[in-house]
């Protein structure tokens, strides 16, 4: 089981860099019914809190004005607690307030539980539409200290590979639903025909690059409907957009990075939207166009004034090429400022290239204390593009040194792979991933590069989440989550979106959409652990940022 040390890394920070900025969130309680007797309610520790700080957890039936105590001394050993007094048949709030050094203090954020005969670990939010989603994102858009949901429908897509069968005519405009923590629907933005119906088309981001306290949401934007005949859309303005959170409403129009120098549709249609502190301290926006050959990057203040750009050009015409499904961002030199992985090359945070593997485009890419032994983070890479060697592989995240790898050809290692801590036997990080489009070959490695299995396990885009009370990881695939040994934990309904830990203790969720509804999938097992919200971690809560564009990568968390 992996063991991360924070202290022999803290000391890689520059010990002058101003503090970065936090984002506030309350301590995201949720309450879940076990039994006809017994509620689960779990809450957010955070990286501030004292170290014996303990809590007392509080309950209202609704319909009554008091809240009472329910457990009869401290919860100091965890972030959850087992109810055990309450009705069938009855709703109820809670809350909980931190002891330190005896004081009882009260915390924003409260959970809310209708009592059932039965478990239901997961809580709904019912559409104003009979959709299902394409995408979720989240950020905090009234200020309140909950997360809130922008979420893009209806779940099609378009690829704008030009062969036959991938690119196809949009049947509708995406939408941009956003929804309260408590699931009121807030607003809707119709991204217009200018935007194709396609994941590379039309990335969003949600977060609060203003600092108002208040997340933003931004998107890639055109103007009127400038498709041709057959509804490819070749021309026409596109445009950068800022909307505001909680009412959907225009902010601020600007240009996106220009098709100039692109040779084609497929590759001039390859948009992506990210968030990275590149500074230290404050979050910048940061837009790229191009993944097959010209790649092009442009770094925004939170004016949205350019602080950099780059192109894969010139001097830099090696990176042609090199680019990924998704941009991973994080800390991977231990400067104390982020760094982008835009596919097996690196930028540094003033937008000069870092390194570059040669390897070519990857599907999968993960950032992660991978061999807890070795200093810094790695990265393990699904290469789609045919490779001699390595088109599975586990480099050094700071130098790009490739540490391990699959010696034989791979055709197309596919989309976005899994690792994940699942086994004690073996120290470290596993990592799984399968070619498809022609290859037949599938890998589980050990974090040391041991190959564990060559066999189809869990398919091409399986999920590890942390469900049950150990460390270990449990795998989520084909509507059921179960451990590493075939032990099923839960059995879910809907399309996984997103694997996060959005609400409650150190435990991630599990969010689906089905028709008219999204649901969230919360574990109601009791653990005896106490340890910081994911949602705190940087690194895990850049990668959480990530979602709403490009492929998915699930979220790993750093060394801070």
């Amino acid at each position: 089981m992996k063991q991360i040390v924070f202290l022999s890394i803290v000391i890689l920070f520059p010990f002058f860099l101003k503090a970065q900025v936090q984002e506030k969130i309350d301590r995201g309680i949720v309450a879940l019914a076990v039994s006809s007797d017994t509620v689960y309610v779990g809450w957010r520790l955070f990286k501030d809190d004292p170290k014996n700080v303990a809590f007392n957890v509080y309950r209202q039936d609704i319909g009554f004005e008091d809240f009472i105590k329910v457990n009869k001394k401290p919860v100091s050993n965890s972030t959850n607690f087992f109810d055990l007094t309450i009705k069938p048949g009855h709703g109820y709030n809670y809350k909980v307030k931190t002891i330190n050094n005896g004081e009882e203090v009260d915390q924003p954020g409260e959970g809310y539980v209708f009592t059932l005969t039965e478990s239901v670990p997961f809580y709904s939010i019912k559409l104003k539409d009979n959709v299902t989603l394409k995408r979720i994102g989240f950020g905090d858009l009234d200020g309140d200290g909950a997360y809130d949901f922008v979420m893009q429908s209806p779940d099609f897509n378009v690829d704008p590979y030009y062969r036959p069968g991938y690119w196809k005519r949009s049947p509708e405009t995406y939408k941009l639903d956003a929804y309260s923590s408590k699931g009121k629907h807030l607003w809707q933005y119709d991204m217009g025909w200018a935007i194709e119906t396609g994941t590379w088309y039309s990335p969003y981001m949600i977060f609060d690059i203003d600092q108002d306290g208040k997340a933003e949401v931004y998107a890639k934007a055109g103007e009127g409907d400038p498709r041709e005949i057959d509804g490819h859309v070749l021309k026409g303005p596109e445009y950068l957009v800022k909307l505001n959170g909680e009412n959907g409403n225009l902010i601020k129009k600007q240009n996106w990075i220009s098709k100039e120098g692109f040779e084609q549709y497929n590759y001039w249609s390859r948009n992506f939207l990210t968030v990275a502190y590149l500074d230290g301290i404050n979050p910048s926006l940061v837009m790229q166009r191009g993944t097959y050959t010209v790649i092009k990057t442009e770094a925004l203040d939170k004016n949205l004034k350019p602080i950099w750009k780059w192109i894969s050009l010139g001097d830099d015409k090696k990176y042609k090429g090199q680019g990924a499904h998704a941009i991973m961002t994080g800390d991977i030199d231990f400067d104390g400022k982020d760094e982008l992985v835009f596919g097996t090359s690196a930028l540094d945070d003033d937008g000069k290239p870092m390194w570059h593997t040669g390897l070519g485009h990857n599907d999968a890419g993960y950032i992660a204390d991978i061999l807890p032994d070795r200093p810094g983070y790695e990265i393990f890479f699904g290469v789609e593009s045919r490779s001699p060697k390595n088109g599975v592989c586990v480099v050094d995240a700071k130098t790009g040194e490739i540490i391990w790898g699959y010696e034989g050809r791979t055709h197309h290692v596919h989309s976005q792979a899994m690792i994940g801590d699942i086994t004690d036997e073996y120290p470290g990080i596993e990592c799984y991933a399968g070619e498809a489009k022609g290859g037949d070959k599938f890998f589980l490695y050990s974090a040391d590069g041991k190959r564990l299995s060559d066999q189809n396990l869990w398919g091409l885009a399986p999920r590890a989440v942390w469900w049950d009370a150990d460390n270990l990881k449990e795998i989520c695939f084909e509507n059921k989550v179960f451990d590493y040994n075939g032990e099923t934990k839960l059995e879910i309904e809907g399309k996984v979106l997103i694997v996060a830990d959005i609400i409650g203790d150190w435990r991630e969720e599990i969010i689906t959409s089905l028709p008219g509804e999204v649901r969230i999938y919360s574990t109601n097992i009791l653990s005896d652990k106490k340890e910081i919200c994911r949602m705190q971690n940087h690194l895990y809560r850049m990668a959480v940022a990530d979602a709403t564009m490009g492929y998915y990568n699930a979220p790993q968390v750093g060394f801070k």
